[in-house]
This record gives C-alpha cells, sequence and structure tokens, in this order.
C-alpha cells in the first residue's frame, strides 16, 4: 500500500559555532566553556570503558557498575523502541482515570479541547472523541457511525487498522471505505477465526487494544451543538452482545477537565507496558521486540517487582529516554535529510516536503523503511513524542480533502521559538484551505497546548476572522503582549517557556499541494 501524501521523520543536532574577527579571546572563552561539558561526559564513558579487570575478569565493583549501567541503558532504549505504545497508554489511562473505563465511555470535547486536557498536539479547532477498547476482554468490536463524522481506527502502536480488500486503512468518513456515509464497522483482532457476518466494514487489528479517534467539525464557533449531536451518535459494543445485554453508551464532556493523557515519563510508563504485554502476548511484537522489554522483567505472566534500586535505575531511564526523545522529536532534520517543506523556509514536515514531494514514500505505515526492511525506530520517536495518530486520509493531499500541515519549531533565523520573544507571521493572500485554516501553538517542554492566562485555546485561525492587509495578506502575531491595534490576530505566548507551532489547512487546495503557496516564517520584531 503506498504511503499516499503522508509526512513522519527524525533529527540530528548540530553544534554552529560562530565566527570570530575580532575580539577572539571572547571565543575561546565561549569554546572553552562549550568544550567542558562534552569533555565530562566523554570521561564517562572513558571511565565505563576503564573500568578495572583482574585475571582477566571483571572486579566485583565493574561488574556491579556495568550491571547498573546496562540496566539503565537496556531501560532507555526500551522506551524509545516502545514510544508509540507509551503514548497510547498514555491517553488510555490518563482518559480512565479521569473519565471511565469501558467499551461505552466515549469522552467528547464538546466545548473543544482547551489547554486543562494534556495531550500532544491536539486541534482546538475540532470536537475530540476519545475511546480504549480491549478486544481480548469483549471479543469484535462493531463502532457504528452516523454520515459525516471522521474517524480513524487504530491498534495500540497507532497503525492505522487494514480493511478488508486492501484499498483502506483506519480511516472511517470522507477518506474511508463508507465514503462519509457512515455504517457498521467491524473489528477483528488479531488471530480471528470465526464467522465474519455480513453488512460490515472490516478491519482486522494487529493487537488486542483498540484506539478509537473521533473528530467532527463545526461550522460556527459559537454553536457547537450539531457537532456534539453528531458524535453522540456514535456507538460501540461487542459483536456477539444481545442489544438487550449492551451497555448504555456515555458520552462525558471532556472540555474544561484537567486530564494529564500525555506519554508518562516514570517508573510508571513501564507499569502501563507491562499491563499492555500481559493483555497483548505475542500479538504485541516479534522475537527481538519482546526480548527488549523482558530484558526489563517485561514478560507476559509474570511479576513485574524490580527491587527499590533497578526501580529508581528504570525511573530515570524513563526520563532520560523521553528527554532524548525531545531531542530527537524537535529538529528540522532526520537521519541527515531536511524536512523543510520549501527549501527557502524553516516550516517542516516529516514526509510531505522538497525533498520528498510525491506520494511515494521511503516508509510505510508500520515505520518500515521500504528499502531497508527495517523499522525506523527514531523517525517513529520524532512522531510519537509530539503527536498521535495517523492514516492515509488524515495526511492526503488530495484537493479538497485532508489536511496539510506546517510545522515551525524555529524563527527565521534558526532560533527556537521563545515565549519571551514577539513574532510576525505573515499569509499570503487566498490561503488554500476549502474547510478552514488555523495556526495552533505548543508547549516545547511536552507538546501539548500552550498554556495562557489571555487564550482558552491557543489557537487562531480564519473562521475567527482576522484582519486583513489591503493586498490580501493577513499578518499574525504571536508574543506575549498584543501590538496596539492588533488584537484580533494575536495569539499569546507565555514567557520563559518554549513553544512551537502547527499551520493547519483543511481541505487543502491545489496551491497547498504543489509548494506554490509559501507562509512566511516566524520574524522576530521588537
Amino acid at each position: 500500500m503506498k504511503l499516499a501524501n503522508f509526512r513522519p521523520v527524525f533529527i540530528l543536532l548540530g553544534i554552529v559555532a560562530g565566527l570570530c574577527s575580532a575580539g577572539c579571546s571572547d571565543r575561546k572563552s565561549v569554546d572553552k566553556a562549550n568544550a567542558e561539558p562534552a569533555k565530562a561526559e566523554q570521561s564517562r564513558f572513558d571511565r565505563l570503558a576503564k573500568l578495572p579487570f583482574e585475571m582477566n575478569r571483571p572486579t566485583p565493583a565493574t561488574a556491579a557498575a556495568l550491571a547498573d549501567e546496562l540496566k539503565f541503558q537496556q531501560a532507555t532504549q526500551a522506551y524509545l523502541w516502545a514510544l508509540p505504545l507509551i503514548n497510547t497508554l498514555g491517553m488510555k489511562y490518563g482518559s480512565e482515570a479521569t473519565f471511565g473505563a469501558g467499551y461505552n465511555i466515549l469522552p467528547i470535547w464538546k466545548e473543544r479541547l482547551d489547554t486543562k486536557t494534556l495531550v500532544t498536539t491536539p486541534n482546538s479547532d475540532l470536537l475530540y472523541a476519545m475511546s480504549y477498547v480491549d478486544m481480548g476482554e469483549t471479543g469484535p468490536i462493531v463502532f457504528e457511525a452516523p454520515p459525516n463524522l471522521q474517524g480513524i481506527l487504530l491498534d495500540f502502536w497507532q497503525r492505522p487498522i487494514p480493511v478488508d480488500g486492501g484499498k483502506f486503512a483506519g480511516d472511517v468518513g470522507l477518506p474511508g471505505p463508507d465514503a462519509g456515509k457512515g455504517g457498521k464497522f467491524l473489528v477483528l483482532p488479531p488471530g480471528y477465526k470465526g464467522e465474519v457476518p455480513r453488512g460490515y466494514f472490516v478491519y482486522r487489528s494487529g493487537t488486542n487494544n483498540l484506539f478509537i479517534f473521533l473528530r467532527a467539525f463545526y461550522q460556527d464557533p459559537a454553536n457547537l451543538t450539531p457537532a456534539v449531536e453528531l458524535m453522540q451518535q456514535a456507538k460501540v459494543y461487542p459483536l456477539n452482545s444481545k442489544e438487550a445485554d449492551r451497555k448504555p453508551m456515555e458520552y462525558p464532556n471532556a472540555s474544561g477537565v484537567s486530564a494529564n493523557m500525555l506519554p508518562r515519563s516514570d517508573f510508571s510508563a513501564f507499569e502501563q507496558l507491562k499491563w499492555l504485554v500481559d493483555h497483548e502476548g505475542t500479538n504485541l511484537a516479534g522475537p527481538d521486540g519482546l526480548g527488549i522489554l523482558a530484558n526489563m522483567g517485561l514478560s507476559a505472566g509474570k511479576p513485574f517487582e524490580p527491587d527499590a534500586k533497578t526501580r529508581a535505575i528504570f525511573e530515570s531511564a524513563a526520563k532520560t529516554g523521553y528527554e532524548m526523545s525531545r531531542v530527537l522529536g524537535l529538529a528540522e532534520e532526520a537521519n541527515g535529510i531536511s524536512l523543510r517543506i520549501w527549501p527557502d523556509r524553516r516550516w517542516v514536515n516529516p514526509v510531505n516536503n522538497a525533498v520528498m514531494p510525491g506520494a511515494e514514500k521511503d516508509i510505510d505505515l508500520s515505520w518500515v523503511n521500504r528499502a531497508g526492511g527495517y523499522t525506523e525506530v527514531e523517525r517513529r520517536v520524532w512522531m510519537f513524542t509530539n503527536y498521535f495518530s495517523l492514516s492515509p486520509g488524515m495526511v492526503s493531499l488530495i484537493p479538497g480533502l485532508g489536511a496539510f500541515y506546517g510545522i515551525a519549531f524555529n524563527d527565521a533565523d534558526g532560533n527556537p521559538l521563545s515565549g519571551d520573544a514577539s513574532y510576525k507571521v505573515t499569509l499570503p493572500p487566498d490561503v488554500p484551505a476549502k474547510l478552514f485554516w488555523s495556526l495552533t501553538l505548543y508547549e516545547a517542554e511536552n507538546a501539548s497546548g500552550l498554556a495562557t492566562a489571555a487564550r482558552r485555546f491557543p489557537s487562531l485561525g480564519s473562521r475567527d476572522e482576522p484582519a486583513k492587509n489591503d493586498d490580501g495578506t493577513i499578518d499574525l502575531y504571536i508574543g506575549p503582549k498584543a501590538p496596539s491595534g492588533k488584537e484580533a490576530n494575536w495569539l499569546a505566548t507565555a514567557p520563559g517557556r518554549g513553544f512551537f507551532a502547527i499551520l493547519r489547512l483543511y481541505g487543502p487546495g491545489e496551491r497547498a499541494i504543489d509548494y506554490s503557496w509559501k507562509p512566511g516564517d516566524f520574524e522576530k520584531v521588537k
């Protein structure tokens, strides 16, 4: 299956030193300051490599030190390898702790998703609903969708679930097999051997656990009722249950409710993985992947009870793994390949960009490198430290359908975006978005919506009706204070905190797809 118009990645950090023509003593002091941490880090590696051996065997102290280091490194790599799972589990545990658990519980952000919900890069200009089902307990699951509802059915690796027939994966709605007409969608667990009834769109999941992600568009921000009512027509129930035995659907309002649905970055990440291993067994991964987890003691059916010392090592490993993911996820290139959409702009996209502009991509939806046959772990980390869910329809650039995404981590000069600075972004005339466009700000720390006292929702877009210039361009102002007279075009930042931004065009036009429409960079203003 082609990865049609999809976009993912990873990145290496570089250190750029300025040239010195005068004041070279200052340059030398800067070089010395930069060299000190690198020297200290190298000495740490050297100390590990030079731990004493006696009679060609490690001393007891050496053996203990290297055993602890091995635990730390194995746990750190396990965290990075499993980050898509950790991302999904963070959402599941956070949601269920706040709104309840069960196939019939479908939280809906009925007043849009604000910054009280901590989740990676949510879109506050749509209505969201999310649910989690363990088919190991329920058996095959039926999802009923009304016409015009958009959704994605994903396994717990957040791979869009293949649909029988081979033409679709994950999508429900306009880009799915129902073409927006709604219907009954049957999700089968791994290895299902039973009868498949007629009258369903059949999805075959790679994991017992199912992630249901739904979106509804609204026309007027002041009237969300039609979109909420559409969401509340969705139903989830076991295939083999009698109608009288099914639990009634519940649609709790998730807006304005504090909920931590971020990937965990402490020992609890491994506890959540243990739950998943127990519920999936060999469905979760192949022998090598399961071995990565087993090295930590994460094996199905076996207790996971590390002693206090090992637990502390795993706690540090989770924190370190998460911080490593932030290094990868806030970069503009992957494996030395630029992710810039336009060579003369800072906006990036992991797949649809100047280097890979066409429909044929070098990875598939499971993050497997097509030519090499291996999993692109670091590119997968880049994705799931900042984002959740993808499907062919979600990232399609078919004119008028799907969406266009541009991500900005840095300003026009290549400096990370700062909540202390003020910026201007200029959009050229006639933004090619059939449905709407929006610019949304996110915390650099964890990719949740940027929380400020000035705005409940960290986004500004076409439905907010920002002022246009005489030539049709739109200047957006981003900073801690609104420029005088520009309040309608202002997005607030938080002093002392870094951020990044996503520009979304829903129903992108031809000029977005062929890259001829180019937004300006974040230009620093005084």
